[in-house]
């Protein structure tokens, strides 16, 4: 069993994050999903960022590192898209986090990365959000950091894929996206 934080997407929390949140604790995972935004989710991804722009990037950091505080130091930092910039964010702060999983989108710096950290990467291929050079460069940065760094492209997907509620939703992606989701999680 693994604590795991796992942090929603520009859109806010969706009924996809409470989802993904379920199936990690009918593995067993205690999985903690936090209100970043404190208001209802948003329909569009403008709406998302327009509503981002108002709240400010550091009040989401804030209400972040609020729900971890009482968390265990080797809870797994997760997260959706934004969410997963969001994990990575906090990195430097929970060095004795168990893992990093990261959700549409790339998170963490190497320069937070300890030796032999788990990290997987589930992203779309091409992703609109994470060019794939700049996805490139930053598997080769975290490698360099000594991540052990698994990443895992679906080609020909749109960017949040496992989102059933979203036009971007591609069933097959999602489909192979949760049992190595899940098979992470277990191993840490």
């Amino acid at each position: 069993m693994r604590h795991v934080v796992l942090f929603h997407s520009v859109y806010g929390l969706r009924p996809a994050v409470r989802a993904a949140a379920d199936r990690m604790r009918a593995a067993g995972h205690q999985v903690a999903t936090p209100d970043l935004y404190g208001v209802p989710a948003c329909d569009s991804v403008e709406e998302g960022f327009a509503l981002l722009d108002k709240i400010g990037q550091e009040v989401v950091l804030d209400r972040a590192r609020e729900s971890l505080r009482d968390l265990p130091a080797e809870t797994v930092l997760a997260g959706f898209s934004m969410g997963a910039g969001v994990a990575g964010a906090l990195l430097p702060e929970r060095p004795d986090s168990a893992g990093l999983l990261l959700l549409h989108g790339t998170g963490g710096a190497p320069d937070a990365v300890r030796p032999g950290l788990p990290v997987q990467l589930h992203l779309a291929d091409p992703d609109p959000y994470d060019a794939p050079d700049e996805v490139d460069e930053w598997q080769r940065a975290l490698t360099d950091a000594g991540a052990d760094l698994t990443v895992f492209r679906y080609p020909g997907v749109g960017h949040l894929f496992t989102d059933p509620d979203l036009a971007e939703y591609a069933p097959e992606a999602d489909a192979a996206t949760w049992p190595r989701a899940l098979a992470f999680l277990a191993a840490r």
